[in-house]
């Protein structure tokens, strides 16, 4: 469809300027003598210009469309912040050139006159596109402020003020989605704002699930129902974000990127990704670090209810855990496996793989 527009374009275009110039042209060579009139003839010339065209529009058809629909690939791609502020841009350009070939034109300069107002038309209108595209977010903060003014009028009351006025965006990996985690973390409140999802996340996502791997497969689905479960909460703002890096390979390149654009904030639980951001400057949000922040404080003393499942790596040693995962370690505690006893804690030992706690079993202290 796409091809038979550009050929009719051009068809069209062969017609009129035949229709204009092949008669002058056949007048200028004198052929008039020696031909036909028919054949001078503006209609003639019309039917001639558009077949010449039409034949030549063989040879470029493609590499046109082609260029075409790679544009409007990448228009459909990018946000609508970005197309709008550039359109607006673009036709602020184009207000301003037309008011400057005005007086252009009535200089009568031969060659300035008509080749000057097409440089500044394509000049300004690309520059004010530029401009207005590369500085959609200082406009957008514009149009927050008469808002938050108006907020201040009607209430007085002190408030917290946000970066920029407005909540930064939460931008998610691919591992914190198929974590699961996050869907209850989003539920809680305690994450404000758009909740971001890039689709390059999303196909990494869709790629996983489709693994032959049974395992992959297994946590790409499970990510995908937990991206189902945070859509489908109407308590929870997500954003689909269509835009793409064609000239960036690594999914974990391109979120650092997204968060500099934006002035979002990542959230994973990747410890590499988290090491990228802190370098780059970029704000980062690990949910690893807010589980280790939220687990119970427990002092050396202290009693609690556990049960022994295993034996400990050293003699006699049995293992428990806690409700949110954390090990205990019970110190003769090879006896009790599969019973649930009272023990009190000895120590506790932070590690870079999390909290581990010592403890040794009640009735053996009562014992001692």
């Amino acid at each position: 469809m796409l091809k038979r527009l550009i050929q009719l374009f051009f068809i069209l275009l062969g017609g009129t300027l035949g229709f204009v110039y092949i008669p002058k042209i056949i007048l200028l060579l004198n052929l008039g003598s020696g031909i036909p009139n028919w054949i001078g003839s503006p209609f003639t010339g019309m039917v001639i210009g558009a077949v010449i065209l039409a034949l030549l529009t063989f040879w470029f058809v493609d590499s046109l469309a082609d260029l075409i629909k790679s544009f409007e690939d990448r228009i459909i791609k990018a946000p609508v912040t970005d197309v709008v502020f550039g359109t607006i841009g673009l036709v602020f350009g184009l207000v301003i050139a037309f008011l400057i070939q005005l007086p252009l034109e009535s200089l009568n300069i031969p060659g300035i006159s008509t080749v000057l107002p097409i440089f500044v038309y394509v000049f300004l209108g690309y520059f004010f596109f530029q401009v207005g595209f590369k500085k959609r977010d200082e406009l957008l903060n514009l149009f927050h402020l008469p808002t938050r003014s108006r907020d201040r009028k009607k209430d007085a009351r002190p408030e917290l003020q946000r970066p920029n006025g407005i909540s930064p965006y939460k931008i998610f990996d691919t591992s914190v989605i198929i974590d699961g985690r996050i869907a209850d973390i989003c539920q809680t409140g305690f994450l404000e704002g758009t909740m971001v999802i890039p689709h390059f996340v999303l196909e990494e996502l869709q790629h996983i699930a489709d693994s032959s791997d049974v395992l992959k497969r297994n946590r790409g689905r499970r990510g995908l129902d937990i991206l189902n479960k945070i859509q489908k909460d109407h308590s929870i703002h997500v954003d689909l974000y269509e835009g793409d890096y064609d000239d960036i390979t690594e999914v974990d390149s391109k979120l650092v990127r997204l968060a500099k654009e934006v002035n979002g904030i990542v959230v994973t639980n990747d410890f590499n990704l988290n090491k990228v951001c802190e370098f780059q400057g970029v704000p980062v949000l690990n949910i690893n670090d807010l589980a280790n922040a939220v687990k119970p404080v427990v002092l050396p003393g202290e009693e609690l209810r556990v049960q022994v499942i295993k034996d400990g790596k050293e003699q006699n040693q049995g293992v428990g855990y806690l409700d949110d995962g954390t090990m205990i370690v019970v110190e003769e505690g090879h006896r009790y496996i599969g019973k649930t006893i009272e023990v009190i804690i000895t120590s506790v030992l932070q590690t870079s793989a999390g909290r581990m706690i010592f403890a040794k079993p009640k009735l053996l202290e009562k014992a001692l």
